[in-house]
């Protein structure tokens, strides 16, 4: 969380109203003590008392963007005019990274218990006494038609993905562990002993490190595909007939993407309630018999393996990297708006996802005492890493330059597998990634100057 924003009064002299400076000088060098905060995690920084305002430049570490604005206030003194110096900062310098979850703990609610609870007694005490409102779509089996381009956008920004990522493997290295799920993009694997797999503890940690492919970069999330989103769940016994397919392409089709091989009930009249989860589908045979409509937008196909070839030269590199990461954050953004209207569900003890209204029954959860749960999962609102893994790796500061150093890893950053891939190629990186890559601190050479580092 950042902090709170404040404000650090500067007492400024003007040349003219104090007879000891000259006419050179614009604005006095007198500033008392002040207290400057930004959006970080870090606490307020106090300033101490400075001469001349091109101290000011010093302050241009903080963050990647700092907005300064002057503020007058009501003048203190007979000879300086006082002002208000607010320092913005939309992106922090550096943020913490995101937490490792064992396998032995439960995945956090996006919103507490508490505030749902809190949420639910509200709504229903202020629609006490009013009349039922119409429900509107996705919830009465109509889709959103506002939002069927947006699907369309998703789901080719992910195929873009996909065919970029096997084009720029063949250019930038990325390497997998042998033993555990890490990844690392570089020349060479990182020295970390942060290995967990298979005989950990004999290796000390370290990982054996081989060439990785495209599934271990952008991480595949499979979920059963719903014939119907409002029907029936699905029960242990149809845990093998029903289809599986990629949990975004999924949202999208139940976004109104048309697939031919995944078909899909559309309602073309809303659905009328009996009970709280019985309904029933309207008469739909006055109506016009439905006439097959052309998608709304051309689907891409991914690219085989054998017909990808790598790029020519460096600028084409870059042209790629650059298209590929804004595939990435084109599908993230669209994602997490499909998101907010339509249900996605997560298993808050193994990675599994279900894309419905409500999860399914098959009990094939294998995370830590599912023996005491017979295998059922324990269903709740996902979040969009949770359908987007990112996949953090470490952030190599110069790819031609030495290796990482196991005594300086405190000082290394991390970014999503995709971003770094893309950054060693030549793109630039976005600002929202700058914090957690920590692309502004300064890396010791040594061990030595690293212990000299306060």
């Amino acid at each position: 969380m950042s902090a709170s924003a404040s404000i650090c009064c500067w007492e400024v002299c003007s040349s003219t109203s104090h007879p000891s400076y000259g006419k050179s000088a614009s604005l006095a060098t007198r500033i008392g003590p002040s207290t400057l905060s930004y959006h970080s995690r870090a606490k307020n920084l106090k300033l101490n008392r400075c001469r001349g305002l091109s101290s000011l430049s010093s302050l241009e570490g903080i963050s990647g963007k700092l907005k300064l604005q002057l503020e007058p206030r009501a003048p203190s003194r007979k000879f300086y005019q006082p002002c208000a110096l607010v320092v913005r900062c939309d992106y922090p310098q550096n943020a913490d990274f995101p937490r490792y979850y064992s396998r032995k703990e439960k995945k956090p609610f996006p919103k507490p218990i508490v505030e749902l609870r809190r949420a639910a007694r509200e709504r229903v005490k202020k629609n006490r006494g009013q009349p039922r409102k119409p429900i509107p779509p996705p919830k009465n089996g109509l889709i959103i038609k506002s939002m069927v381009p947006l699907a369309y956008d998703v789901l080719n920004a992910r195929v873009t993905l996909i065919n970029n990522l096997k084009k720029l493997l063949k250019v930038v290295k990325v390497h997998a562990c042998s033993h555990c799920n890490e990844i690392h993009v570089g020349p060479v694997g990182h020295p970390f002993k942060s290995c967990r797999g298979h005989n950990a503890s004999i290796r000390r940690g370290l990982h054996e490190w081989s060439y990785a492919i495209v599934e271990d970069v952008f991480l595949p999330v499979d979920t059963y595909h719903l014939y119907d989103r409002l029907g029936k769940r699905i029960r242990h016994e149809e845990r093998f007939s029903i289809p599986r397919v990629p949990a975004l392409v999924e949202l999208c089709i139940q976004a109104g993407v048309d697939i031919p091989e995944f078909p899909t009930k559309r309602r073309r009249k809303p659905i009328i309630r009996i009970g709280k989860r019985e309904f029933i589908d309207a008469d739909e045979s006055e109506l016009p018999d439905p006439v097959p409509e052309e998608p709304l937008k051309p689907i891409l196909t991914e690219i085989p393996d054998t017909e990808i070839v790598a790029p020519r030269d460096e600028e084409e590199t870059i042209l790629i990297a650059e298209e590929t990461l804004q595939a990435w954050e084109q599908m993230r953004r669209g994602a997490k708006k499909l998101m907010k209207m339509y249900h996605v569900r997560v298993c808050g003890y193994c990675p599994e996802v279900h894309v419905g209204p409500t999860g399914h029954k098959a009990q094939n959860c294998g995370a830590h005492k599912h023996q005491q749960r017979n295998g059922q999962h324990g269903w709740q609102s996902a979040v969009l890493d949770d359908l987007i893994p990112p996949r953090y790796v470490w952030h190599v500061p110069d790819v031609n330059g030495p290796p990482l150093q196991r005594e300086l890893r405190s000082f290394y950053g991390q970014a999503p597998a995709v971003v770094e891939i893309c950054a060693q190629a030549g793109a630039a990186v976005p600002d929202q990634y700058k914090a957690t890559m920590r692309l502004d601190i300064g890396i010791p050479t040594n061990l030595r100057e690293a212990e000299m580092v306060v």
